[in-house]
């Protein structure tokens, strides 16, 4: 099933799409009940479809990735957040800061909370996962080099697309994860690269935060980040769920 948020008479609300249909829903995502009225999809405009408390990230989790840059294989996840002020929906344009020369893109694979969640083992992870889409940890890499730690980089408004949608039915754990910068292949890997898998990564990050429904984790970006301009189109592909596209505005 795919989840999506989108906008009825300037009211953002969650519908399920099939095929080129969205059905409407109401209530939160503990609790979804269907309602009759239908749009087609060419007719809405899509959301981010999920309004998280926070956006957790692991850093450094492809072992692909760790190769590449000569790093050893972290023993634990590498965490850090971007605030729920970064995050834009398909469509919507990523606004370069006057403050920085060097803004990355990096493909992710997101995890979508269901219901509060704390203290669980790997295993009961699946209970408490929605669902899955498509994420932008869009990063100031220069200042992220400058600062020596993470937050300042990682936390402008609009530095975390997600979208279009959060699918339910999906396995995570041996998915292709792309991106495209303006039409031409930057990142290409697989989920089954992650040195720490979605249900250890929901488990880990439970037993440090209490997480809420439509809180979010990202896990990871493979190999070939690179830097966008004003005017650039970036897509995240992620096979089983779709593609996420955002134009970049200086």
């Amino acid at each position: 099933m795919k989840l999506v948020r989108f906008l009825v008479q300037d009211r953002p609300t969650y519908g399920v799409l099939n095929n080129d249909e969205v059905t409407e829903l109401e209530g939160d995502f503990s609790s979804l009940k269907t309602l009759k009225a239908r749009h087609a999809l060419a007719d809405i405009t899509l959301l981010a479809p999920c309004v998280p408390t926070k956006v957790v990230a692991a850093g450094l989790n492809y072992r692909d990735h760790a190769q590449e840059l000569g790093l050893a294989v972290p023993e634990e996840p590498i965490l850090f957040l971007k605030p729920p002020t970064t995050v834009i929906g398909p469509g919507e344009a990523i606004i370069y800061p006057q403050m920085s020369a060097q803004v990355d893109f990096e493909a992710e694979l997101a995890i979508v909370i269901k219901d509060q969640t704390r203290h669980i083992a790997p295993e009961e992870a699946r209970d408490h996962i929605l669902g899955y889409t498509c994420a932008n940890d869009v990063t100031a890499r220069d200042l992220q080099r400058k600062d020596g730690q993470w937050t300042r980089a990682k936390s402008f408004d609009t530095f975390c697309p997600i979208g279009p949608w959060v699918e339910t039915e999906l396995d995570p754990d041996d998915l292709l994860v792309e991106s495209y910068l303006n039409g031409k292949q930057r990142q290409s890997s697989r989920t089954s690269q992650f040195i720490f898998p979605a249900d250890l990564l929901v488990s880990f990050v439970s037993r440090v935060m209490t997480l809420f429904p439509g809180d979010s984790i990202l896990t990871g970006t493979p190999v070939g980040i690179g830097p966008m301009q004003g005017g650039d189109e970036i897509e995240v592909r992620i096979e089983g769920i779709g593609s996420l596209r955002n134009t970049v505005k200086k």
